[in-house]
Formats: C-alpha cells, sequence, structure tokens
C-alpha cells in the first residue's frame, strides 16, 4: 500500500475565516465515527477514484494512500477548495513517483507469473521464461507457446500493478489458448480488471499517438 505525506504551511486566522465562510467550496459531506468529514469520491485522472477525506483532528498535515481501487487523500478540515484541489493533485503524483520505482526483476515477474496463474487460470499456465525486454515498442506483451516463454514490454515499468497484471495474465492465457478467441476471453473472465486495464492501455496508446498496440489486446 503506497502512502505519502506533507506538512501545511501555518494558516493565518483570516485565511481559516475565509475557508469555511459563506462562497468556500465545500463538497457535500459526511462525518465518520472518528469525527473526519468524508467526502465523495471522485474519478482519479489515471483511472480510479479519489476520497477526500476532511479531519478537524489535522491541523498542518496532508497523506495520501491506495485502498483497493481508490485513493484516499486525508486533509485538515479548514482546508479551503482551492487547496484541496492543489494538495490532491500533488499527492496523487507522488504517489505515482513512488509506485513507477516499483520494478519487480525478471525473478520477481516469474513469481507473479505463478501467482496469478495459479489464482486465475488454475495454475495450468507454467512458462519456463518471463523477462522484460526493451524491443517490443508495438506490443506491451508476447508470447511463444511453444517455447513457453514470455515477454513484457519495459514501457509498462512504472504502471499501475493492476495493468501489468492484465498484461502478464493476458499472456498466461495464450499458453493456453493461442487465438483471441471467445475460450481464450473466457479465460480472463475471472480477473475483475481487464476492461480498466484495457482502457489505460489504450489511453496511453493514444496519448503516446502509438499505432494501436498489438498483444495485451
Amino acid at each position: 500500500m503506497a502512502a505519502d505525506r506533507d506538512s501545511l504551511p501555518p494558516a493565518s486566522p483570516r485565511r481559516a475565516r475565509a475557508a469555511s465562510g459563506p462562497g468556500a467550496a465545500t463538497p457535500t459531506t459526511r462525518t465518520r465515527a472518528d469525527g473526519a468529514a468524508e467526502l465523495p469520491a471522485v474519478p482519479a485522472p489515471g483511472g480510479g477514484a479519489v476520497e477526500v477525506r476532511r479531519s478537524a483532528r489535522r491541523s498542518r498535515t496532508v497523506s495520501a494512500y491506495r485502498e483497493g481501487d481508490r485513493t484516499v487523500v486525508l486533509i485538515p478540515a479548514r482546508m479551503s477548495g482551492a487547496d484541496e484541489q492543489r494538495w490532491v493533485a500533488r499527492m496523487l503524483d507522488r504517489l505515482a513517483a513512488q509506485e513507477s520505482r516499483k520494478v519487480l526483476g525478471d525473478d520477481a515477474l516469474a513469481r507473479r507469473a505463478a501467482e496469478l496463474s495459479a489464482e486465475y487460470l488454475g495454475g495450468r499456465a507454467r512458462p519456463e521464461v518471463v523477462r522484460w525486454v526493451t524491443n517490443q515498442n508495438s506490443r506491451w506483451g508476447s508470447c511463444t507457446p511453444a517455447e513457453r516463454s514470455i515477454r513484457l514490454s519495459h514501457r509498462l515499468q512504472g504502471m499501475p500493478e493492476y495493468v501489468v497484471d492484465y498484461v502478464l495474465l493476458h499472456e498466461l492465457a495464450h499458453l493456453l489458448e493461442a487465438s483471441h478467441g471467445p475460450r481464450f476471453w473466457a479465460l480472463l473472465a475471472a480477473y475483475p480488471r481487464t476492461e480498466r486495464a484495457r482502457g489505460y492501455l489504450e489511453g496511453v496508446a493514444a496519448a503516446a499517438q502509438l499505432p494501436h498496440a498489438r498483444g495485451a489486446g
């Protein structure tokens, strides 16, 4: 679970009054048992949702962490709407930077492949080799069933874990079914983030003005 925190500069009394007075950007909240005000979750730019929780117990610190499919950002109750937006963006950037440094090596990638195969494919997909490669610029991943080898593009490094898992699981499924027919997609039906991961990859490809990426289609 990624987490980060930061501290705010002391607020002047005038600024504190302005943040809580008429016209302040204060979305509808509900009070949690711990006294914090919990805001509705909103979509995050990179996918998933962001839930901002305001707490009167916080005076200067801001923190953020991943909780399942959402990102939770904890802020002081006195913070203005404009400051909230600025700090949410900053904390999302910091979490992304943290996660981008968590790159699995080839050995860890092979272990993850075994875990995904056991969880979603009944352990039937058993690759001999799983590794990163730097020569796949139009494919996110590739598989050679005859050699039982799987290769993932280095461009996936730093992307969210569920996206890497999806591509890895996609290539594992090709060890059992070579084509992209109904039987292939049935193998991936148990993975709950297939559509979200596909949408993420399509967005990356579109943003980079790449041709339609083959592999992990």
